[in-house]
């Protein structure tokens, strides 16, 4: 099947069925999938315009609101953590999406630059990973199911405090708090490299609020999903609108690829969401790592060849 706006020919299986598989992991972790997804598109597909960046956003639209449903339903959706990365993240993409098109064009520089990014993310949270816990805590860690899943009688989540200040909630009885504004500039700096990259603003936060702001990552990913998938929402409208002004350059997304790569995740955050509560977290943390890392150093290695 030919696909004109990427100008790539491929069977109509292969979209959905790596989607599926990406999100049904990634999804545990509060991550679309889609920042694998990019590279699948531009290093196999060989889809490297700037419209790939809009198309893993369309990606993002079509198969996140699974995954959001299934949290909701668990009670697992930390609403004002989802609003809060929402308000900075959606200006963030915006102008990420603009320096996309303005200062990397070419794919080559791109990749160097995902590369880097995603080095970085994966080693805060290859350091979160790695760190001890102490020995005060390991019975307390043990007796809240931290090590094998989520208690399906304490897994919902209780807000305690939202304010203009803080965020305040209680999760298998233990109190967690973040600072809102802080929370919302972080998630614009984030949603300004989503919006370069092409997956949104909430998929780089997730790893960000576990490594920096020690939040669990069962209370994460809720969140985190439903500021991709808003964030995205604008990304493909700030690009469409846009194309007409770049008649030289594919800007816009490539719809049947963008719905087809979307019907996969569909199905995949869905049941990566309802398995989740039944995943070791340091096991989720563990997939993040091993899947940020491994694209993270295959771009950078592959800018040096050329």
């Amino acid at each position: 099947m030919y696909f004109p706006t990427a100008n790539i020919e491929i069977n109509p299986f292969v979209p959905p069925a790596v989607a599926f598989i990406v999100s049904f992991f990634t999804s545990m972790g509060g991550v679309s999938g889609a920042f694998l997804l990019l590279p699948f598109q531009v290093s196999i597909l060989g889809f490297t315009s700037p419209s790939v960046s809009a198309t893993n956003q369309l990606f993002n639209i079509v198969g996140i609101p699974s995954g959001i449903y299934c949290y909701i339903k668990q009670g697992r959706m930390v609403w004002p953590l989802a609003m809060s990365i929402v308000l900075g993240a959606i200006p963030g993409v915006i102008i990420g999406a603009l320096i996309r098109i303005e200062y990397f064009p070419d794919p080559h520089t791109f990749k160097m630059f995902v590369g880097i990014v995603l080095l970085y993310i994966g080693s805060r949270l290859l350091k979160d990973v790695l760190k001890k816990v102490p020995e005060s805590q390991k019975d307390t860690v043990q007796d809240r199911g931290a090590g094998c899943g989520l208690s399906p009688v304490l897994s919902r989540v209780s807000v305690s405090e939202f304010s203009v200040t803080r965020i305040g909630f209680d999760f298998q009885g233990r109190s967690h708090s973040v600072n809102t504004l802080g929370l919302v500039l972080l998630s614009a700096l984030v949603g300004m490299l989503g919006g370069v990259y092409g997956i949104g603003g909430g998929a780089i936060i997730a790893p960000f609020m576990v490594s920096f702001m020690g939040l669990p990552v069962y209370i994460v990913a809720g969140a985190a999903l439903m500021g991709t998938f808003v964030t995205s929402i604008a990304g493909v409208v700030f690009y469409q609108s846009i194309a007409s002004f770049y008649p030289d350059l594919a800007v816009s997304p490539d719809w049947m690829l963008g719905v087809m790569f979307g019907v996969g995740g569909l199905g995949g955050m869905y049941c990566g969401a309802m398995a989740q509560r039944f995943v070791p977290e340091k096991l989720i943390k563990w997939l993040l790592v091993g899947c940020i890392l491994f694209v993270s150093l295959g771009y950078i290695i592959s800018f040096f060849q050329h």
